[in-house]
């Protein structure tokens, strides 16, 4: 990376929405950051369970891209919330029978922390993740109305009814013990409260979130006379590999260009 310029990243905590637990959170700042300026900020964000995302390693487990978007002028956040991997069983387990909602209420105090913040623009913030990543983006832009001016959900799970019985049901039981969570955790519910540009980005052989998610949420959207942007990678499956991987970011990158 020697003939690169690169922000400077950032590793430390916040409270979580309890009060009580550390968050751990990753802030990459432009080259040549002028704490004076007004930023734009892109939030990335995973948040099921499994997956780490900041981790005390190269590059603080930031990839590239956002390095790009430091370049081009973003501050970049990522945070850790309740129900990611790694941190032991109680952290998992806060998120039982209600995926989407405590990690809503933790990635909220991540943008309370953001907007805290001199250099960052309030106003133009933006959010970004795939696959529970794509499920969490199109959570926050529907169950947190107005929080996020842009957000860019790839593969995103929509309706857990829909997804692989061994890990919904690990995490949520079944649709018939708990009716209420699966409810609570269907976006097909919250369609009409979207505000801001969202586009959802979709493999069309997609064999882990089957393509039936986002098209039934775009279903939605046109009955309810919502407008969003979608895009498809046709044949490609449930992460646009190989060389087209490049269209993938050049597409989320201009999509915050034009918009954030």
């Amino acid at each position: 990376m020697a003939d690169y310029q690169l922000g400077q990243t950032k590793l430390f905590p916040i409270k979580a929405a309890d009060g009580q637990t550390d968050l751990y959170c990753r802030l990459i700042t432009p080259p040549n950051f002028d704490p004076s300026k007004k930023y734009p900020t892109v939030v990335y964000l995973y948040g099921g369970p499994h997956v780490q995302l900041v981790t005390d390693s190269w590059l603080g487990g930031s990839n590239l891209w956002m390095q790009l978007m430091a370049q081009k002028g973003y501050v970049v956040f990522t945070l850790d919330s309740r129900g990611s991997g790694n941190r032991g069983s109680a952290f998992e387990r806060a998120t039982f029978r209600q995926l989407g909602t405590q990690e809503m209420q933790d990635q909220l105090k991540g943008v309370e922390y953001l907007k805290s913040l001199p250099y960052v623009d309030a106003a133009r913030i933006g959010i970004h993740g795939w696959s529970f990543g794509g499920f969490m983006t199109t959570t926050m832009m529907t169950r947190s109305p107005g929080t996020f001016k842009v957000g860019v959900g790839g593969g995103p799970v929509i309706d857990w009814r829909l997804y692989e019985v061994m890990y919904t049901e690990r995490y949520m039981d079944t649709p018939q013990e708990n009716p209420e969570g699966y409810k609570q955790a269907n976006l097909l519910n919250h369609v009409d409260k979207l505000q801001g540009r969202l586009l959802l980005i979709h493999g069309t052989v997609d064999d882990v979130v089957v393509w039936q998610h986002s098209l039934s949420y775009l279903k939605a959207a046109v009955d309810k006379g919502i407008q969003l942007d979608y895009f498809v990678y046709p044949g490609h499956p449930h992460n646009v590999g190989g060389k087209d991987r490049v269209h993938l970011y050049t597409k989320i990158t201009q999509y915050f260009d034009e918009h954030l």
